[in-house]
């Protein structure tokens, strides 16, 4: 027993990945997750409009914050910019003053409806400019209930979308190297990038499947609303596949066997799921950490996501959450082809050293003509 004991810790001692996945991943989760994991929101950005907006939004006090004030605007207005997820509250002031609040933001709404009712209005019951606002109440879009799987199945469609493009197709490509076919593919009158697609493109119908199931289930189960465009959500959806695939690959690219591109790949998804706000608001994340949530494909797809199916938003208002995922799945697509294209190189330099017919025949009439 003690000599397996030995063994094991210098066979551990060899594979500098596990280790390093041992030790450094519970100090870098700890610490993602003392900045992240947080569901209180601080400030909520706050759009006023109406003939008093000015007086209005000079009054308002925390955790409220004007990001826009129109006075020449109307209620019409104050409802797009937050369709638009500009902000998540609006004030309307005027005959009848209203506040409006995004539901979508699940946790940003809960803190705006409960400082709402322990100040009686934004502004302030003290300050007489804020009158005006004095009992208004405050009315929910797009989530009235707030219910916490309106936020959650759209983000959770994603997730599938992560898991299949990064997790199995890293294992799927990685396969053909354990198996030894990988040689065989490469010695085939195909290209590396032939090879490449003909690789990604059963991995993205199985995970368009699953997407498909994902909604429809949410939808008539949960009763998660669907109210924006289709087509937009395809089209995010297409980009999105295009980064997570071209992420597994890349994994697989670097990975000797199934069991590194399992831990690479979780290496990868475990950041995504509790930086991107599928979880925690964004807003509620140090800002130290936050810039990772940036970097990760699965936050402008949660956002996009959301922004459709709950608030019905168009592709304008989303204009940079799919201009984010687009650099980011071509990046990924580029690299990906770069890198299978490398992972090939082996078994076609093995493929180029191989003497050709003609090259036989003058090898054994040489070896004739000495005997």
């Amino acid at each position: 027993m003690l000599g397996m004991i030995v063994k094991e810790f210098r066979q551990l001692r060899r594979d500098r990945r596990t280790l390093a996945l041992m030790i450094v991943m519970p100090a870098v989760l700890l610490i993602v997750l003392g900045y992240a994991a947080s569901f209180d929101v601080s400030s909520i950005a706050t759009v006023v409009s109406g003939p008093q907006a000015t007086t209005v939004a000079g009054a308002l006090r925390p955790p409220f914050h004007a990001v826009d004030v129109a006075p020449a605007q109307d209620a019409a207005w104050a409802h797009d910019q937050l369709r638009d997820g500009k902000a998540v509250a609006a004030v309307v002031t005027g005959a009848h003053p209203q506040v409006l609040v995004d539901g979508s933001q699940l946790f940003a709404a809960r803190t705006a409806v409960t400082a709402l009712a322990s100040q009686g209005h934004p502004g302030g019951a003290s300050t007489p400019a804020s009158a005006p606002l004095a009992g208004a109440t405050p009315q929910i879009l797009f989530n009235p209930e707030l219910k916490t799987s309106y936020i959650m199945i759209p983000g959770l469609a994603g997730l599938v979308l992560v898991f299949i493009g990064t997790i199995i197709t890293a294992l799927g490509v990685v396969r053909e190297r354990e198996t030894g076919t990988l040689e065989q593919l490469a010695v085939m009158p195909i290209r590396p990038r032939d090879v490449f697609l003909g690789k990604i493109v059963p991995y993205f119908v199985v995970a368009a499947v699953d997407l498909g199931i994902v909604l429809t289930i949410g939808v008539s189960v949960f009763g998660v609303p669907f109210n924006g465009s289709i087509a937009v959500y395809a089209l995010g959806a297409l980009l999105f596949l295009f980064a997570t695939l071209g992420t597994g690959v890349v994994i697989s690219s670097v990975s000797q066997n199934q069991g590194q591109a399992t831990q690479l790949a979780l290496m990868t998804v475990l950041p995504q799921v509790l930086l991107s706000g599928l979880i925690f608001p964004l807003g509620s994340i140090a800002v130290g950490v936050r810039w990772i949530s940036y970097v990760f494909p699965l936050t402008y797809f949660t956002e996009i996501s959301r922004g459709v199916m709950l608030r019905d938003e168009s592709i304008s208002g989303l204009w940079l959450p799919f201009a984010c995922l687009a650099g980011i799945g071509f990046a990924m697509l580029v690299l990906a082809t770069l890198r299978f294209r490398a992972y090939l190189q082996p078994a076609q330099g093995h493929k180029r050293q191989r003497p050709s017919a003609p090259e036989k025949a003058t090898a054994l009439a040489g070896a004739g003509e000495r005997k």
